[in-house]
């Protein structure tokens, strides 16, 4: 999950307007604004990746590489811990153009090892450690995760996972709010493409994403509803922070959303992955969709809709396929009309946005079928040093 600290610059966007939300509590929570879209297609890449000791296998390392240290300036308010001590997240400073995102991430994950190295450790990337046993690994004690453990209890206890998070900015709030809406139907195609976490706690799930299955037993979690207006989520995020769901608007860990201080659409679907490449076909098709329905968009598709919308079960469905079956799912498509294959879905989606990068995902070999592969010839020793940068 991505935290959202403190006098944080948002990632997709150069504004930082909020709105104080008053409290009875001593902390200051705060919300969103519409005032905070204000750029289209700028972009900004969150990755989460394990601290790994020369084995590979995950360590406490987080406060050596964060707290006791000064980091690169690159990641210089850039760098953050998560739930456990062994998962740092980089967030890339804001990118404005698709052409320099290969750069700015190669960049940033250079640092990190760099930084990583310097101080005895690896960096390793996938939605799932193979290694990671959660009763045996220590929990950060900053008190945003404290208060997580304590309110949400054995669903956050185990939650080991690792994500990749896209944001793309747009320019105008409802319009954001929109684009998140229309964004659901193709989160499972992101899953499965990047479906890369096969195995839990040394266990082989069956799966090809048990990091999705895993994390979407916390609350505020998977496929959100459509929402009529970015007033609309807005009333959501007001609505459970006056009822202590949550602590902070970050813990709405939907799939996508419209992100109400960032100013972008964000997408939380995809595992981790240690292939920058792979990472940046990520990037080129979740900026590309944004585009293509922020064009939709202004001319006027919203007003011509109808009032069908799909239903929250058809695109749960569609990411359990996701979540089973990885590059062999078939979903039903977009139309409610029958079933397609993943390799139809991806052909059309290259076709239609002019993109390369989901072809050359799905032509590969899968990091589930990786991982796999990998564990049933060479052993877990050998699986976890291949997950590492």
């Amino acid at each position: 999950m991505t935290s959202q600290r403190d006098g944080e610059r948002p990632t997709g966007t150069t504004a930082e307007t909020t709105a104080e939300r008053p409290s009875g509590s001593d902390d200051v929570t705060e919300i969103g604004s519409p005032e905070a879209f204000d750029q289209l297609g700028t972009i900004g890449i969150e990755e989460e990746f394990y601290v790994v000791d020369e084995h590979g296998r995950p360590t406490a390392g987080t406060d050596a590489l964060i707290y006791e240290s000064t980091p690169p300036a690159i990641l210089a308010e850039r760098l953050d811990h998560e739930l456990f001590k062994c998962v740092i997240e980089t967030q890339t400073p804001v990118i404005e153009r698709l052409d320099s995102a290969e750069d700015t991430l190669r960049t940033v994950r250079t640092a990190l090892v760099d930084h990583a190295e310097a101080h005895g450790y690896n960096i390793a990337a996938a939605g799932l450690h193979p290694a990671a046993k959660w009763r045996e690994l220590e929990h950060a004690q900053k008190p945003r995760y404290r208060s997580q453990l304590d309110r949400i209890q054995y669903p956050q206890h185990r939650n080991t996972t690792t994500g990749l998070h896209v944001h793309v900015g747009v320019d105008n709030a409802d319009k954001a709010t929109w684009i998140a809406n229309r964004l659901r139907w193709h989160l499972p195609i992101m899953l499965a493409l990047s479906a890369n976490s096969p195995f839990w706690n040394g266990y082989d799930t069956g799966l090809a994403s048990a990091r999705a299955k895993i994390f979407e037993g916390l609350p505020n979690t998977g496929m959100p509803t459509a929402f009529d207006s970015f007033e609309d989520f807005l009333d959501l995020e007001r609505l459970m922070l006056d009822s202590g769901s949550i602590r902070d608007r970050g813990e709405l860990w939907y799939e996508v959303r419209p992100h109400s201080v960032h100013g972008t659409v964000e997408i939380r679907t995809p595992d981790a992955q240690a292939d920058p490449e792979r990472v940046l076909a990520f990037v080129e098709y979740t900026h590309a969709l944004v585009m293509d329905y922020a064009a939709r968009y202004e001319d006027g598709e919203r007003a011509q809709e109808t009032a069908r919308r799909h239903r929250r079960e058809t695109l749960d469905e569609n990411k359990w396929r996701a979540i089973r079956h990885g590059h062999d799912a078939a979903f039903i498509d977009r139309d409610c009309a029958g079933v397609v294959d993943l390799g139809e879905i991806v052909e059309r989606e290259c076709e239609r946005l002019d993109i390369t990068g989901l072809r050359r995902l799905y032509d590969g070999e899968s990091g589930a079928h990786r991982q796999r592969r990998i564990h049933r010839e060479d052993g877990l020793d050998a699986l976890c040093r291949t997950l590492t940068l």
